[in-house]
């Protein structure tokens, strides 16, 4: 059997790369040998990826993209499809938990300087990932077709109307109709089952290929391939990513499912932050809910879309808010060269990077609390606060991270 198996992979071997590719990104890609727990996150990524791709092809093998439609057949799904609610429940809570290993794994990214020299393409290709991200997520929010996937469309759709000059044709196109209807639940179908789904394929092949080309970020922010075997050529602060890693992310992947599992079965709408309570109403064009909000992944910038309620330079405090939420996700693009510090690591930068950083994370969880509310003069007050801090940790990066005190790095990995 041994013989067979290796005449079958020389086979192969001879007509495609498969045992170079093997050693090149897994068995011989050495990694450093001291990654810790937010370092699951990108696997586990890449994991919900894979779930959330075959969970959806199932779905769209009994889905609807009507208009008089969608709704039923989302029930028929949930009721008499065997297993329905089950795919209908993994692919829905999968979209939850991939924003919140996403963010994760942006945060570890923040955390340990892995936008920093020489990995800025990586994290770009990462943040056009997190953008083709919301979209899927966002086209993917219609079309059950319930009363919080149309008003919601409706808030956001609308947003491209706040453009100057090409608003109203932009929002037409994007439609296919002069209101949120039958032509434009098709073209988000379709966004969200081919073009968007092939969109971020690419991107996360090239952003695996850009991670095995730079190598990957550890928590000292040291550069493991600087330092190698004269013999060998192998980094002397790196061990092979097959078995050690692949082994070690198996226990990541445990713990994940066991939450994942966890809320399928026990709280698949998790209180009303996975899955609304009056997108199990159908969508009624006539009736608009009492609140409406976007799903939780989106409420931060939600609540920075409504901070702004005065017109300033003229600019209408509509369009101000769009850009500001716009911003807010943009803005992440330019951190590799924000960031002045002279180490990569939290673990050398001083306090004025560590206090920002609390502040960061903070103003982010209250945004996202704001966003779940009703507006009152109060919530527009703090949303307009924490939208401050927010985007000072960025536009002040520049100051505060050249001035701060830090500490050497050494020059090799830490035990």
């Amino acid at each position: 059997m041994s013989n067979i198996f290796n005449s079958m992979i020389e086979w192969i071997d001879k007509r495609f790369p498969l045992t170079s590719n093997w050693k090149a990104h897994l068995s011989e890609y050495y990694a450093p040998k001291n990654f810790n727990f937010w370092y699951f996150f990108g696997s586990l990524a890449l994991l919900v990826l894979v779930n959330q791709l075959i969970t959806g092809i199932f779905l769209t093998m009994n889905y609807k993209p009507d208009a008089s439609q969608a709704f039923a057949s989302v029930e028929y799904i949930m009721r008499d499809v065997d297993y329905g609610w089950l795919i209908r429940y993994m692919h829905s809570t999968g979209a939850s938990m991939f924003f919140v290993v996403v963010y994760l794994h942006m945060f570890r990214g923040m955390l340990y300087g892995s936008y920093r020299k020489p990995r800025e393409l990586l994290w770009l290709v990462g943040m056009c990932i997190f953008f083709v991200l919301m979209s899927l997520a966002f086209t993917g929010y219609i079309l059950p077709w319930g009363q919080m996937s149309y008003w919601g469309a409706q808030v956001i759709v609308s947003m491209f109307g706040a453009i100057p000059a090409i608003g109203e044709t932009l929002q037409q196109w994007l439609l296919g109709d002069f209101t949120l209807s039958d032509a434009a639940l098709n073209r988000f179908f379709a966004y969200h089952v081919v073009t968007l789904p092939l969109v971020l394929l690419v991107l996360v092949f090239v952003h695996i290929l850009a991670l095995h080309e730079t190598g990957s970020n550890n928590p000292d922010g040291v550069e493991i391939k600087e330092n190698k075997n004269p013999s060998t050529g192998i980094p002397v602060d790196g061990i092979p990513f097959h078995p050690y890693y692949t082994v070690k992310d198996i226990v990541g992947v445990v713990v994940f499912l066991i939450v994942f599992c966890g809320i399928i079965f026990f709280a698949p709408e998790m209180g009303g932050y996975f899955l609304e309570y009056n997108n199990f109403i159908p969508a009624n064009t006539l009736q608009t809910p009492d609140h409406i909000a976007p799903v939780w992944y989106f409420t931060p910038y939600y609540s920075m879309l409504r901070a702004v309620t005065v017109n300033f330079l003229g600019i209408d405090a509509k369009l101000w808010g769009v850009i500001l939420m716009a911003g807010s996700v943009v803005i992440f693009c330019f951190l590799p060269w924000l960031d002045r510090s002279p180490v990569k690591s939290v673990r050398y930068k001083g306090p004025y990077f560590k206090i920002a950083l609390t502040l960061f994370v903070i103003s982010f969880f209250v945004l996202g609390w704001l966003g779940t509310k009703s507006p009152t003069p109060l919530y527009t007050l703090l949303a307009q606060i924490f939208t401050v801090i927010y985007f000072a940790f960025f536009v002040l990066m520049p100051w505060y991270s050249k001035i701060d005190k830090t500490k050497p790095e050494p020059k090799r990995l830490q035990e």
